[in-house]
């Protein structure tokens, strides 16, 4: 890998006690850089308790929408990471006013702030639901954006504004993230592969609504060792760039077979209709060929992750804990 010599980072993580986060931050403290993590922490304050005492970390329980708060999380910083949003389009739409605060409306401030802060890398997590449906077997970055909700309209609008504020001196790299699957400290159980993970496991049953519909899908670890890969590329190879991160694309039937497979053969699979006929599915092949990032965890590893979990009783109450399924905390909390 053509790396930055080994300059070691001070990264501020937005969202860094959420899902991909709180597997993301125990490993750039691992590679030597200092963190700031900036989060509402509505998921426990025990997220990052494994590594709360490195004293390359810093805390800030706070909102992003706040700007005293931002500036703060910023001092001495020169990174950023940004992974908070109101995550997918079911947490989206229980509040369109709140995501559309958190999502967009906070998304230039923060990019202001930072370069006012002095960062010199800014790291947008986007989405691949930016390309909307299309026909086509590759989905690649260089094809037209259609957006089908506002959750993936304001990932768009974002990618543009962090565009539109870069300059020289202030690197801008956007991934387009396919869905993560795999265990965290901060588990979410409403992600397909999590989903019907947690029901072969607890129900002996899964459920599939359709079964067609292709789901592109990239291990968590994958998707963090990328995150950490992004702090070393030299600044030409990624400025102003944009890249699809993800590794299988599979039916959501084919997930379920595959679910079956780690956990066992006496799990039963219920097909039953559904209006919900969306596929996606998303070429990586640009990210590896110009940063030689190649995946190389699969979904059957994400549930063997996820059924080590269960087993050690490290997941409590799997059906009904809220923390595990952002909709039912956002209610519980009723943030606004």
């Amino acid at each position: 890998m053509d790396t930055m010599a080994e300059a070691k980072r001070h990264v501020l993580v937005t969202g860094g006690a959420g899902y991909v986060g709180a597997v993301l931050v125990p490993k750039l403290l691992q590679a030597g850089h200092r963190v700031t993590v900036l989060d509402l922490y509505l998921y426990g304050d025990d997220v990052l308790d494994s590594v709360k005492d490195d004293p390359g970390l810093r805390q800030v329980k706070g909102d992003l929408r706040d700007p005293d708060t931002v500036a703060d999380a910023l001092t001495g910083c020169d990174t950023v990471i940004h992974l908070a949003c109101i995550s997918n389009d079911p947490s989206f739409e229980l509040d369109p006013v709140l995501g559309k605060a958190i999502n967009l409306d906070a998304f230039r401030p923060l990019v202001r702030a930072a370069k006012k802060a002095g960062v010199n890398r800014f790291i947008y997590a986007s989405s691949s639901s930016v390309y909307g449906v299309k026909d086509v077997p590759d989905v690649t970055e260089d094809l037209l954006l259609e957006p089908l909700t506002d959750y993936s309209r304001f990932k768009v609008d974002c990618e543009r504004i962090l565009e539109e504020e870069r300059r020289e001196g202030f690197v801008t790299l956007t991934i387009r993230p396919a869905t993560v699957c795999g265990y965290s400290p901060r588990l979410r159980l409403d992600l397909t592969v999590n989903i019907l993970t947690n029901h072969a496991i607890n129900n002996n049953r899964i459920t599939v609504f359709g079964g067609d519909q292709l789901r592109p899908n990239i291990h968590i670890e994958d998707m963090t060792d990328l995150y950490v890969h992004c702090l070393e590329y030299a600044d030409e190879r990624i400025d102003g760039k944009i890249f699809n991160a993800g590794y299988q694309n599979k039916s959501v039937m084919g997930i379920a077979e595959l679910v079956r497979s780690v956990i066992g053969e006496n799990v039963d699979i219920t097909v039953t209709p559904t209006d919900d006929n969306r596929s996606y599915m998303v070429s990586s092949e640009k990210i590896g060929t110009e940063l030689g990032f190649v995946p190389s965890r699969t979904i059957e590893d994400a549930v063997d992750d996820l059924k080590v979990a269960f087993e050690a009783g490290a997941v409590s109450d799997p059906m009904d804990n809220i923390r595990y399924y952002n909709i039912k905390m956002m209610k519980a909390v009723d943030l606004r």
